[in-house]
């Protein structure tokens, strides 16, 4: 869709500004960064980030290509390290963790190539989340036989158990993904590029998946260049370019902001837009 008319009826109010992490009316947040950057040599790929996620809402970075979204999210979950910043989750400084010890803390996450092992079936995968659980004692393999049930009935996968992932449509295998990083029992959610590729009936497929998955408590944070997708599904967006944050507020207002819409347009295309 044009970022210039974004399918919504709201009015246009105030445009928001960038602000750092606030609560608010949305509730207690589980997770803060604040003034995190990371930096490759003279490349500021994320340059002074601050924000929170509240509790049980769905939040959307949205962006050009290049704009340091996925970075941003690799550094949330350790696996791109930090020129400076702080990572807080559930209270807790992480930022020194390793990339191995954070979904121990309750962050899960998943990328934007589906990482499948095409010769195992779709349960294999799936156990694959549940960690150490699918090798410990017979209690702890049957948790993670139930976790593993549990994540796929949630992410509407459960008819495919038997099925090996190269049997699979793209839009499949990506609830595939999602139920292996669920079955990890998670307080929080990472999704990178969940609709990239797909259709728009796959795209709304995803979309429901995640508000499904927020009606049961989950909090998110989805990565998306898809604008339509984002406004019908975020609680809260966040807009980013050349490492920055643009902008943060109600999806509706974001898409309509100045500097999002120069950002994707250009800036002489966003004055006529």
């Amino acid at each position: 869709m044009s970022i210039s008319q974004p399918d919504t009826n709201a009015p246009d109010t105030n445009q928001p500004e960038a602000t750092g992490p606030v609560a608010g009316p949305a509730g207690k947040l589980i997770f803060e960064a604040e003034d995190v950057a990371v930096h490759f040599g003279g490349i500021k790929a994320v340059d002074g980030i601050s924000f929170g996620l509240p509790e049980g809402k769905i939040v959307g970075i949205l962006g050009p290509n290049g704009s340091g979204k996925s970075t941003l999210v690799g550094a949330i979950t350790r696996h791109v390290p930090l020129t400076r910043g702080t990572l807080r989750f559930l209270g807790e400084d992480y930022g020194a963790d390793q990339p191995h010890n954070v979904p121990h803390r309750g962050i899960a996450r998943t990328f934007q190539t589906v990482r499948l092992l095409e010769e195992r079936t779709v349960v294999e995968n799936v156990l694959l989340g549940t960690d150490s659980l699918a090798t410990g004692s017979r209690a702890a393999r049957k948790l993670a036989h139930e976790r593993a049930e549990e994540a796929m009935t949630r992410t509407g996968c459960e008819h495919l158990a038997k099925v090996r992932p190269d049997e699979l449509s793209y839009g499949n295998r990506r609830r595939v993904e999602i139920a292996r990083a669920i079955a990890m029992d998670p307080k929080l959610l990472l999704v990178d590029e969940p609709t990239a590729g797909m259709g728009r009936l796959e795209k709304d497929e995803i979309s429901e998946l995640m508000a499904s998955l927020r009606a049961e408590g989950l909090t998110q944070l989805i990565v998306e260049h898809d604008v339509q997708m984002m406004v019908d599904t975020c609680d809260i967006l966040i807009a980013m370019d050349f490492g920055k944050m643009l902008v943060e507020g109600d999806p509706r207002d974001v898409v309509r902001h100045p500097a999002v819409q120069e950002a994707y347009l250009g800036k002489a295309a966003s004055k006529n837009a």
